[in-house]
């Protein structure tokens, strides 16, 4: 039998992106921002559990990608809202590149990550707003 799986977050983008957006929209250039922080308010799910991060998105939250962590060769954040939320990039060994987007507790998100990739991974990633 194999390892059960673990679930160390799921859930959606956190609530300040769609409230900073969402007033933004007072200004009506930025409602581009604001028609696409209501969209991943709506239908973005991540869930990362100790074998694999899996994104649940797009139009009414139709796509899904899932990685495990041996794919990973590179994870990068950035810190947005203050600190209370990021943005986090997860590059795959074959060059793709998977966005989460205004991540929830993203530097613990980070470190839990960070504890599941190889060196060679964990040496390239280099968080911006990491500890």
């Amino acid at each position: 039998m194999g390892i059960k799986e673990e679930v160390f977050y799921e859930g959606g983008p956190h609530i300040g992106d769609l409230i900073i957006n969402g007033l933004l929209a007072f200004t009506l250039v930025c409602i581009p921002l604001t028609i696409g922080a209501i969209v991943r308010a709506l239908w973005l799910r991540y869930r990362i559990t100790n074998r694999r991060i899996s994104i649940t998105g797009g139009w009414m939250g139709r796509t899904r990608s899932d990685i495990i962590y041996s794919e990973v060769k590179k994870v990068v954040t950035v810190p947005r809202g203050f600190g209370l939320w990021g943005d986090m990039v997860v590059t795959l060994k074959d060059g793709s590149k998977l966005e989460l987007r205004a991540m929830p507790n993203f530097r613990e998100t980070y470190d839990y990550i960070s504890e599941r990739l190889s060196s060679k991974a964990k040496a390239a990633s280099g968080a911006i707003g990491g500890n």
